[in-house]
């Protein structure tokens, strides 16, 4: 699915005659197959954000997984990766992009051999988390490796190759889990990780050289522990609200426990000299305002892809491939918006191009949340253009917005705060959309008549009551669509909010500078 624009960061500095800082005596990099085995590594994680969306049905099915179990299959990834994205690039630049490269690798190819043995929900949710501190390891390595092998002629264009491969990684993985649905069950998807990760191992061992800088500051180890815990507490409250009630002792428990630690982490990064990422630039309107873009698209993005694989299969009934390339109408909005959007951007300014995409995206997703289990495929096709379009026309000129607020020497945490805020937002877009849509779903499905134990095994998940056959089935796909109806409306909500911070922050810049 669409990745934002990814900003070159500024060159690592390093011994005098060596690029970005790799280790004297190393032998000559060897450019395009250190980009070629960078990228297989990097397409190897990205596309494991999105590919298993497809096959939730298949594993609610086997494993018997409930609304919220499956939530938690996809989200515990994202949440991880998004928890340790930052100290995972900071521990590559301090003690070895190849090395961390190589550990990154063999946690994720390993969680991924195991995920093929397990049979239970709990263990295949360990096991993504497991595979989320893999590719918090990979992701920034790869592009770090780049940044401090490529000669300055050549890192624009390596760079734009990276990012053109972290946009279209998890298309290719939505479509090719599709594909492996069709002959083999959903733990093929987890054998292709373990074949994708052993070839990226043996390249990095044959081509990618180390480098490292030793003047990078120590890995903010406190700072990092402190945000992991405030942001899983905040998705573990909203996750878990459905089945312990959103007005409940311990969700609002943990919803305000987590929002006081992830204060304490802001007043613990306003202390150090070397902070993960220093609260003080969200003063910057344009920085602001483009992160909060970026982590409210990704918001609506992730939760809506969450909610409409379940709805292809489960309620029109459509095999994984198919449902797979059913989505692909938005690339058709979303490569042209993405082209024009710098343009755009130039002519008619930031602050107007990204709020017409918000709004363009939120327009989209209130006409998708009309669907029913009767409609035509072309009212999902008409949404998913402006859909598409929409977050195109936005997301670039998020990116230029942060990438311009700071000066050159700031260009990495710009690049850093973009993919965090893509991560962060998906993450608890997928609890927050996923939460809404169970709680509807077993809200508006009182199954009256039936033994409790098939009742509750209903209410637990759309998968389980399709199964059922008859009238549960029947009510269960109604109670999915009030479900589904809501959390695409909370999408809505979601894409107009950007669209309107947008707005007011950068307002709030160009009445400063007049």
């Amino acid at each position: 699915m669409p990745s934002a624009t990814v900003p070159i960061p500024a060159p690592a500095s390093g011994p005098r005659g060596l690029e970005g800082g790799g280790r004297a005596g190393a032998r000559p990099a060897r450019h395009g197959p250190v980009l070629a085995v960078t990228c297989l590594a990097l397409g190897t994680v990205v596309a494991a954000m999105a590919s298993l969306n497809v096959a939730l049905p298949s594993i609610a099915r086997e494993t018997h997984a409930g609304l919220t179990q499956l939530t938690w299959i996809i989200d515990a990834y994202s949440l991880v990766f998004a928890s340790l994205l930052l100290p995972g690039g900071a521990l590559g630049d301090r003690f070895g992009r190849r090395r961390t490269l190589l550990i990154g690798l063999t946690v994720f190819g390993a969680a991924s051999a195991a995920a093929v043995f397990t049979a239970t929900p709990a263990v295949l949710i360990a096991i993504r988390c497991l595979l989320g501190l893999g590719g918090a390891l990979v992701m920034p390595a790869t592009l770090s490796t780049i940044t401090s092998t490529f000669p300055r002629e050549q890192r624009a264009r390596a760079v734009s190759v990276w990012a053109a491969v972290a946009g279209a990684s998890a298309i290719v993985g939505v479509l090719t889990t599709g594909a492996l649905l069709t002959e083999w069950s959903w733990r093929s998807v987890f054998l292709l990780n373990v074949v994708l990760a052993a070839a990226a191992i043996a390249g990095t061992l044959a081509v990618v050289p180390e480098s490292a800088d030793p003047q990078a500051p120590r890995v903010d180890v406190v700072g990092a522990l402190i945000s992991v815990v405030g942001l899983c507490a905040l998705v573990y409250s909203v996750i878990e609200a459905p089945g312990r009630g959103w007005a409940g002792a311990a969700t609002l428990g943990g919803l305000g426990g987590g929002l006081a630690v992830m204060a304490v982490f802001v007043v613990w990064e306003l202390r150090r000299s070397d902070p993960l990422l220093d609260p003080r630039l969200f003063k910057n309107p344009a920085f602001a305002a483009g992160t909060a873009s970026i982590t409210l698209q990704f918001f609506a993005f992730f939760g809506f892809i969450f909610v409409i694989m379940q709805y292809l299969q489960l309620v029109r009934g459509d095999k994984p491939l198919l449902a797979a390339v059913s989505v692909l109408p938005m690339a058709a909005g979303l490569i042209p918006a993405s082209r024009l959007a710098p343009r755009a951007s130039e002519k008619f300014g930031t602050r107007a191009c990204c709020a017409l995409g918000l709004t363009l995206a939120a327009l989209a997703l209130a006409w998708l949340a009309q669907m029913d289990g009767t409609s035509a495929y072309w009212h999902l096709a008409v949404g998913l253009v402006p859909l598409g379009a929409g977050m195109g026309l936005a997301m670039t000129p998020a990116t230029t917005a942060v990438t311009d607020a700071l000066p050159p020497a700031l260009q990495g945490v710009g690049s850093a705060a973009n993919d965090l805020s893509r991560e962060v937002g998906g993450a608890v877009g997928i609890a927050v959309l996923g939460s809404v849509l169970s709680a509807v779903y077993r809200a508006n499905l009182p199954l009256p008549g039936v033994p409790v134990a098939a009742a509750d095994a209903a209410r637990s998940s759309l998968a389980v009551a399709a199964g059922m056959g008859g009238q549960v089935r029947a009510e269960a796909q109604g109670a999915f669509l009030d479900g589904m109806q809501a959390a695409l409306l909370g999408a809505s909500a979601a894409a107009l909010c950007g669209a309107l911070v947008v707005g007011v922050l950068l307002r709030r810049r160009s009445s400063t500078a007049d």
